[in-house]
């Protein structure tokens, strides 16, 4: 962590910690060194920074290319390595950005849905997530939010006090898949693609909440 990520991140946690007296669970298995694919379910605009929170390492944000055009807001942004996307969070520029990052052995926080849930329910996979793994080499951590959408769902105005935790899975190999990529024809590979999204959206779904999870929530 650079001085300006690191003071971020101690502002996040803090808040975090009293107004929405969160828990982070198994952030030990997130890898402490080398590129790492973060996966979490979305459900409110307080995730991005509640899930890189868990633990002591930076983690590139993905931040939309309109938010650079403000100058204090784009060096901010830039000093926490925000890579910018444009506002479906796809294109050629992005998918580059990200994966070099990952070269870089840096952490990606990507959210396989694509937006926010509407009522706080897991939604399907799209394929973008499924493309991005098979062109790194990057084991994916599964990571599930509790609560956030109760705290500061899309329809509301201001977050409310309420109990947030998180959860991470077990990282993911996909090893197979990416060695079938590079020989398959183009058909099967944006099976593959999908198919990559929704095993890992069913992972996410595997972390249900512990009795720990759900008394702290």
């Amino acid at each position: 962590m650079n001085l300006s990520y690191r003071l971020g991140w101690c502002f996040f946690r803090c808040v975090y910690s009293t107004y929405f007296r969160c828990h982070f669970f198994n952030p030990e298995r997130v890898p402490k060194e080398g590129p790492v694919i973060l996966a979490s379910n979305h459900a409110s605009f307080i995730d991005p920074p509640l899930v890189g929170a868990g633990f002591h390492r930076a983690v590139n944000y993905l931040g939309r290319n309109t938010l650079f055009d403000v100058p204090v807001l784009a060096a901010l942004l830039r000093s926490w390595k925000v890579v910018p996307v444009d506002r479906e969070g796809g294109g050629g520029a992005g998918l580059k950005a990200i994966l070099d990052r990952l070269l870089e052995g840096g952490i990606i926080l990507l959210f396989p849905e694509g937006t926010r849930s509407a009522d706080g329910k897991l939604r399907p996979a799209k394929s973008g997530i499924g493309l991005t793994v098979i062109k790194s080499s990057a084991p994916v951590v599964p990571v599930r939010v509790f609560g956030t959408f109760e705290a500061f769902g899309r329809h509301m105005k201001f977050p409310r006090p309420r109990r947030v935790a998180v959860k991470y899975g077990h990282p993911l190999d996909f090893k197979a898949l990416r060695e079938e990529a590079k020989i398959c024809p183009k058909p099967r590979l944006k099976d593959i693609y999908q198919q990559v999204a929704d095993e890992i959206m069913a992972e996410i779904g595997r972390l249900e909440p512990t009795e720990d999870v759900e008394r702290k929530t």
